[in-house]
């Protein structure tokens, strides 16, 4: 096992900042960051995914190395995760769902790149990118493949478990999610994901 994942936790509620921190620290997988070494992976806890939540997500990846973020909000719509997604937030987690074992997993999901959203929000997403979509799959910008790949980034999966179920080598899962980002030129798997639900891709 590697060192423990730095993290910082912000709130507009102090709160639910003292509570998420002592759900984090029963996790030995992760630690609180330090003022002077800054956070790989800063978890915000909202009531709700608003212009001020997203504000305080942009601020917190708006600087030079920016830290992975995982949103915990008590509710959460396809409208506004898909904002959140595009923000910038690699995971996304109800605070019901939020025990400290689930917690611990987003953000070190989060820390490796991965992309974390409840199956069933996944799901709703889904549903309505697909009737959103105005053109067929081909025409969209996605092949089957690269479709396949990203609903399991979506869904939270490693790239080991993806080359695993889809029967690639990892190395092709990493290239075809490289291939989509510098395609449609985003920012990272989460990103992807987000784009390729606004577009109806997925």
């Amino acid at each position: 096992m590697g060192d423990p994942v730095p993290v910082d936790v912000v709130a507009l509620d102090p709160v639910l900042e003292a509570g998420t921190k002592a759900a984090l620290l029963s996790c030995p997988q992760v630690r609180l960051a330090d003022p002077d070494d800054g956070p790989r992976v800063v978890v915000i806890t909202a009531d709700a995914v608003g212009r001020p939540e997203l504000d305080v997500l942009r601020t917190v990846r708006d600087v030079p190395a920016p830290p992975d973020v995982v949103l915990v909000a008590a509710e959460l719509a396809p409208a506004d995760t898909l904002h959140a997604l595009a923000a910038g937030a690699r995971g996304l987690l109800r605070r019901r769902e939020a025990d400290p074992t689930r917690l611990a997993r987003a953000v070190l999901a989060a820390a490796r790149g991965d992309c974390t959203l409840p199956p069933d929000l996944l799901d709703l997403l889904l549903e309505h990118s697909v009737s959103r979509a105005t053109a067929p799959w081909a025409e969209a910008g996605l092949d089957d493949r690269e479709r396949s790949v990203l609903r399991m980034v979506a869904d939270g999966h490693e790239t080991s478990e993806i080359a695993e179920h889809l029967c690639y080598s990892p190395r092709t899962v990493t290239t075809i999610v490289h291939d989509i980002t510098q395609r449609f030129r985003l920012r990272n798997r989460a990103h992807a994901v987000a784009y390729a639900l606004r577009a109806g891709m997925l």
